[in-house]
């Protein structure tokens, strides 16, 4: 359901806080949830917008007990979940909220009864206009970040884990997500001559591979899918850090790129533990650190919600260095929106 709101902001401690149209759509959608006895979460998208829903999964059956589950739209709507009831929360995204079957997943999924919530730049769009939710964001129009995707998505999903644990910490994440903005345009500036000379020594490359773990392991996912595939048409594959071991760390040589993500959170070790092993026997492993990153007005309890944040945008900055020195645009398809499929 979209409302015609006020365009007026909230402030924040000094700071430019959300529209309020965004707080109202984030509260209708909380005040639905806090009605139902939800049971279960959903978390369903296709793509990269797969990924962007995924850290919240991984923060649900981490911090909640309540089954979490990522599905790709198709595969959610052909496998009927025999889970998926009433009692469910589905949220959906797709950039456009145009992606054809991520709009027949929000059919099946209202169908079948449980509360559905869309997230998208679109309010007008079939993905919006089929769930019962809208949580809109601005792109591309000089708004502040916290209006934006990240924004958005991260105080949902704040509020969504306050209500479903009652932990007063989220609260404070919904505060210092008024330092976001700022947070990402520093460790994007930290980190853009690392990206650019990664362009430069792996312009020639046929294949990168990209490891993480815990929340991360979908930035690698989404880096591996939508930007080395698909926007670079580089061949690649992202391997979970507590897997390389048991398989993938055979194909590691000399000469074979790495680009690992060291998280910040509980599954740091695994990550330690495969660049340990890849450093020694790869002479081509870049690392992002997230640990290193500026953390400035983020409780320290808060850090591993706020990396995942933080990664996107820094992860992105190593594909435009990618696409830089190969002379491939990201928005270059060879198939996408061209032709049937």
């Amino acid at each position: 359901m979209t409302q015609s709101l006020s365009h007026s902001t909230t402030k924040n401690n000094g700071k430019e806080g959300m529209k309020q149209e965004h707080v109202n759509q984030i509260q209708n959608a909380i005040s639905a949830i806090e009605k139902r006895n939800i049971q279960n979460v959903f978390f369903v998208a296709c793509g990269g917008s797969m990924a962007s829903l995924s850290f919240g999964d991984y923060f649900v059956t981490k911090d909640t007990g309540k089954p979490s589950f990522v599905y790709t739209s198709n595969e959610f709507v052909h496998s009927q979940p025999k889970g998926l009831n009433e009692n469910s929360l589905v949220i959906l995204r797709s950039h456009s909220g145009t992606t054809p079957e991520t709009v027949k997943a929000a059919t099946y999924a209202r169908n079948i009864g449980a509360l559905t919530v869309a997230i998208s730049m679109d309010t007008e769009s079939p993905l919006c206009k089929e769930a019962e939710y809208v949580l809109h964001y601005n792109y591309k129009d000089g708004s502040n970040a916290i209006d934006g995707e990240i924004g958005i998505y991260y105080t949902f999903i704040f509020k969504l884990l306050k209500t479903l644990t009652g932990d007063e910490k989220y609260d404070r994440g919904i505060e210092q997500l008024s330092n976001l903005e700022g947070l990402i345009e520093t460790n994007q500036e930290k980190h853009k001559e690392a990206a650019f000379e990664f362009g430069k020594r792996n312009k020639r490359e046929k294949t990168i591979y990209t490891m993480a773990s815990g929340a991360y392991i979908h930035h690698a996912y989404s880096f591996t899918s939508c930007l080395l595939m698909e926007m670079l048409w580089i061949n690649s594959n992202a391997i979970h850090s507590g897997e390389y071991f048991h398989g993938p760390f055979e194909i590691t040589d000399y000469d074979v790129p790495f680009l690992l993500i060291v998280g910040e959170g509980p599954s740091k070790p695994l990550d330690q533990r495969a660049l340990d092993f890849v450093t020694k026997y790869s002479e081509k492993v870049e690392v992002v650190d997230v640990s290193k990153f500026d953390y400035s007005g983020v409780d320290d309890d808060l850090k591993e919600y706020f990396g995942p944040a933080l990664a996107g945008p820094v992860m992105r900055l190593y594909a435009d260095g990618l696409a830089e020195h190969t002379g491939h645009p990201l928005s270059v398809r060879r198939y996408m929106w061209k032709m049937e499929y």
